[in-house]
C-alpha cells in the first residue's frame, strides 16, 4: 500500500512539469508563429494594384490586377506572371 501512494505522489511533479514545459513552448514558439502568420495574412490581403512585390521566390515585381486568390506581375523586362497571393514574400513591407 505505501508503494502505491509514493508512485502517485511521484506523478504529480512529473505532470506539473510537463503542464510547464507546455506552456513555455505555447508562449515562446506556438503564439509568435500565429501573430506572424496573422501578420502576413493581412499585409496579402491589403496588396493592391501598382504595389512592389518580392515573391518567395526572390522574383521582384510589380501587380497589375488583383483577383481573388491571384495576382498578375509584371517583372523589370515586361514580362507578365499570374502567382498566388501566398506566393508573396512579407520581407517586402517597409
Amino acid at each position: 500500500m505505501i508503494l502505491l501512494q509514493n508512485s502517485a505522489d511521484s506523478t504529480m511533479p512529473t505532470l506539473i512539469m510537463f503542464g510547464l514545459f507546455f506552456i513555455v513552448m505555447y508562449f515562446f514558439m506556438i503564439r509568435p508563429q500565429i501573430k506572424k502568420q496573422k501578420k502576413e495574412r493581412e499585409y496579402r490581403m491589403s496588396l493592391k494594384k501598382g504595389d512592389t512585390i518580392v515573391t518567395i521566390g526572390g522574383i521582384h515585381a510589380k501587380i497589375l490586377s488583383v483577383k481573388e486568390n491571384v495576382f498578375i506581375i509584371e517583372t523589370h523586362g515586361g514580362t507578365t506572371l499570374k502567382i498566388q497571393r501566398e506566393a508573396v514574400s512579407l520581407s517586402t513591407k517597409k
